[in-house]
């Protein structure tokens, strides 16, 4: 039983739907909105409404976009001769915060997973193909995640790519910096000494 107007519990229904969100955290956010000055409740149902009107995929390489191609595509300071292969638009923003990466982006749109159902055919894979055969790209960068649909996801296209004219890497993966070997599973142990390096 709701002790809540009908408004309110909907609008609490709806928050759950969010992911990370349980009722309770739903609760809070929904009465915080109860208590927000209308202008800025107002402000946030406007920056909703032009999200879903606004955002598109980029052309090329399936970013997130107001326009017809993204703002790293449209950027004459990238390098073009490199693509970093990720997963979703996020995976874009995470690389690009690093600030060690200045080439072009191909967003796949998810990874291979057949227990989910996500299938190559489901994923823009043949628009990868179709850019590293007509551009001047030398490699190509595998940045999905160290795990099994993001193993799988960098094999086959690792497959696809190769006989063509490119480099084609993966991310390095082993231990990050501050980690106890202690810690450290196998996997990651075994990952760490074969990608190991000279000092």
């Amino acid at each position: 039983m709701t002790f809540f107007p009908e408004s309110l519990s909907r609008l609490i229904s709806e928050l759950t739907k969010m992911p990370t969100v349980g009722p309770r955290t739903a609760q809070r956010l929904a009465f915080f909105l109860l208590t927000c000055p209308r202008e800025d409740v107002d402000g946030l149902i406007q920056a909703l409404r032009d999200v879903r009107e606004r955002i598109r995929r980029c052309e090329e390489c399936f970013n997130l976009s107001e326009q017809a191609r993204c703002p790293v595509c449209e950027d004459p300071t990238r390098d073009v001769t490199q693509i970093c292969v990720v997963a979703d638009a996020r995976d874009v923003s995470a690389v690009d915060r690093s600030g060690a990466y200045r080439g072009l982006y191909h967003v796949l749109g998810g990874l291979i997973s057949p227990l989910d159902g996500i299938g190559p055919e489901d994923l823009n894979v043949g628009s990868l193909v179709n850019r590293v055969k007509a551009g001047n790209i030398r490699e190509v960068i595998l940045a999905t995640d160290p795990t099994v649909p993001g193993e799988t996801t960098a094999l086959f296209i690792g497959r696809l790519l190769d006989g063509l004219p490119v480099r084609i890497t993966r991310l390095a993966t082993g231990l990050p910096l501050g980690a106890d070997l202690d810690y450290a599973d196998e996997v990651t142990i075994s990952r760490s000494l074969q990608g190991r390096r000279p000092l």
